[in-house]
């Protein structure tokens, strides 16, 4: 498969961002004064860096195949347990790992529409979907420790 100048293009902007989300997750992994939020930032760092071979894959001409068909099984991540107020450090740190997950949906949600090859479009809206359930944990983090509403 060859990309276009302006998917070649684009696919670099979506590297960029997961390596952004990569070094956030990485560094919230170190910073994050509840254990809680440091796995929850281990566990996505890891997706993220999923989503950046699949690019680096997409890169290189190979789009991988998706089954965009086949439901996803159900999550059944249990709801964080309030521990009360979160520290302003893990408050802060949410905060901004919330706005790279709403900043990365929106230019997946893009790269969807610009991509002609079927299959790296099904790869994309994957990646989009998990960057959309990495929000929702972050979301329902925040929410548990009163950062959120």
């Amino acid at each position: 498969m060859l990309l276009s100048e302006k998917e070649t293009l684009l696919l670099k902007d979506l590297m960029g961002a997961e390596n952004l989300c990569i070094e956030k997750y990485g560094r919230g992994v170190d910073s994050a004064k509840d254990a809680s939020l440091s796995r929850l930032c281990s566990e996505i760092e890891a997706a993220e860096s999923t989503h950046l071979q699949t690019l680096n894959a997409i890169a290189e001409g190979n789009a991988p195949q998706m089954n965009p068909g086949q439901p996803q099984p159900p999550q059944n991540d249990p709801k964080p347990v309030s521990t009360g107020k979160a520290a302003p450090s893990d408050a802060f740190l949410c905060s901004d790992l919330l706005a790279a997950e709403k900043y990365a949906s929106s230019l997946y949600d893009t790269c969807i529409f610009e991509f002609r090859d079927t299959a790296t479009r099904n790869a994309l809206n994957h990646i989009q979907k998990e960057e959309q359930e990495h929000g929702k944990k972050l979301y329902d983090y925040m929410t548990a420790h009163a950062i959120y509403g």
